[in-house]
């Protein structure tokens, strides 16, 4: 019986499925009648819209082609036209060319014309005047025979006589105007430079006028002098060798020492170091030696400061260092009694001064001038003029060429090549000889006179001579018979002149000449 119902109940089951399969696939097929038919019409309808839209873009496209095409036309006519008008103007150009050409032309023409009737007058002209040449010529052949008829001389003898009387005249006219215009040069040149070195003078502060170095010590009693000396000079001896100068008792005074050296720098650390070890009291080897090299330290410091203090002043660029330590050597230098860094100083602000009245470069002229002693710190220690050692330096630390030529002819070793040279010579010389600059010994002075007076009197003329001012103007006295009136200017030019090349010697000096003519006659 269940077997009976199972074998039933799938039969119903087969069936069941059966049926489903046959349901569906009726229904399916109507359902895909419909989707193809939905299908066939939806392409038809894209199909419509495509060929729409096809014509729509080929429409914008078209007139898009139009624009372009209708904007490259316009530009090209553009263009077109502008170079029609460009090539109208240069026509017109040429064209107003040619006519000006034409008209110049004409114009020549028209000259040339009446440059040949000008010729051709003149031609006419010389005939005409050759014919009266020839007939002035045989009047003055007439007339020069009756005059050498009457004068009894012959036309050459009375030319000689005449370009010998026409000599002497030259001769007397130039001499009047080389005096008239030296005269005239001097007065101008002495207004103008007393004008320059007046200004530059006024312009500068001198703040003392001469050091002096003081290098020697009193001794307060004999027990300082017997412990400076020390046993069997000991102590002496190592404070001779430790500072390089020497110590000198002086037998007039026994109580005084006094410092002999030529360098300087090394006098002053031996003045200090002395000054130090008599107030302190101990003097023995250690003790100086511990002084000295203190004293060293403390000098090189004021030297270094010294030349940045005169660079600073004079508001310079600082030098190389080595310059700038030379430069504060010169602190410890005199010439005649005058501190050498204060005359360098002094010397700078002149050249600034008159670079400034003169119109050349200030600076340039300051630096030259500061500079242009700088030798003087080295003379001591190597051979040679300190214009030539100066130079040197300031070649080898880089300095300007016109302040190497500064230093190097200042005292004319060499050529000058600037006028800034021409001033640092003149300022360097009124600042050694204003009054009170410098102290010369009365021996140099009586030799320099006697120089100036010999070399005066040694021209041929020369009745007497007297140098008076200091030397700086000499009045000679001349023979009237030998010397006359037009002779004086050259004389003194060759005085001048052979003075300038055999002394030396600060700032200019004056040549007076005088002759006195006298006429005497008795009556009765």
């Amino acid at each position: 019986m269940a077997a009976h119902i199972l074998i039933y109940s799938i039969v119903g089951l087969l069936l069941g499925i059966g049926l489903g399969l046959l349901g569906g696939w009726i229904l399916n097929s109507r359902i895909g009648e419909k989707s193809l038919v939905r299908a066939r019409e939806e392409s038809t309808r894209l199909l419509e819209d495509a060929k729409i839209q096809g014509e729509n873009l080929k429409k914008l496209e078209l007139a898009k082609a139009r624009e372009e095409f209708q904007q490259e036309r316009s530009a090209v006519e553009e263009d077109y036209q502008k170079r029609f008008e460009s090539v109208k103007n240069i026509e017109r150009a040429m064209n107003r060319r040619d006519a000006h050409l034409q008209q110049v032309e004409r114009e020549q023409q028209r000259r040339l014309g009446e440059l040949e009737a000008m010729a051709a007058q003149i031609e006419a002209k010389e005939a005409a005047l050759q014919g009266r040449s020839s007939e002035i010529d045989a009047v003055i052949a007439e007339y020069n025979s009756r005059l050498e008829k009457a004068a009894g001389l012959t036309v050459e003898d009375a030319k000689k006589q005449l370009v010998a009387n026409l000599k002497s005249e030259a001769e007397h006219e130039a001499a009047n105007m080389i005096r008239r215009i030296k005269e005239e040069a001097q007065r101008t040149a002495e207004i103008e430079a007393q004008k320059i070195v007046t200004l530059a003078i006024e312009r500068v502060a001198v703040d003392q006028v001469v050091e002096r170095t003081t290098s020697q010590f009193k001794l307060p009693d004999e027990a300082i002098k017997g412990r400076l000396i020390g046993h069997e000079g000991r102590n002496i001896k190592f404070f001779e060798e430790q500072t390089g100068m020497q110590l000198l008792i002086n037998n007039e005074d026994p109580n005084t020492v006094v410092i002999s050296g030529f360098n300087p720098v090394a006098r002053e650390i031996a003045r200090q170091s002395l000054e130090r070890l008599i107030q302190a009291g101990k003097i023995h080897p250690r003790k100086i030696q511990e002084v000295v090299t203190k004293v060293k330290k403390k000098v090189q410091r004021e030297i270094q400061v010294a030349g940045e203090e005169a660079f600073t002043y004079l508001g310079l660029e600082p030098p190389h260092p080595e310059i700038l330590k030379l430069m504060g050597k010169l602190r410890y230098r005199t010439s005649y009694g005058q501190n050498v860094l204060n005359h360098s100083v002094e010397v700078a602000e002149l050249c600034g001064n008159m670079a400034a009245e003169l119109g050349l470069d200030v600076t340039l002229a300051k630096r030259a001038g500061l500079l242009h002693d700088i030798g003087k710190a080295i003379d001591v220690e190597r051979e040679g003029t300190h214009p030539q050692l100066g130079g040197e330096a300031a070649r080898k630390y880089g300095e300007h060429e016109v302040v190497i030529n500064a230093i190097e002819s200042h005292h004319e070793d060499v050529e000058v090549i600037h006028p800034i040279s021409v001033l640092v010579a003149v300022c360097d010389a009124i600042s050694g000889s204003r009054p009170g600059a410098r102290r010369a010994s009365l021996t140099d002075y009586l030799r320099r006179i006697e120089t100036l007076e010999s070399i005066v009197t040694s021209f041929e003329g020369v009745d007497q001579c007297f140098a008076i001012q200091a030397g700086r103007e000499v009045r000679v006295i001349v023979k009237t018979e030998q010397v006359d009136d037009d002779k004086m200017p050259f004389l003194t030019s060759e005085m001048a002149k052979k003075i300038q090349d055999e002394m030396d010697y600060p700032g200019h000096i004056r040549l007076t000449m005088i002759r006195e003519a006298k006429a005497v006659q008795y009556a009765g």
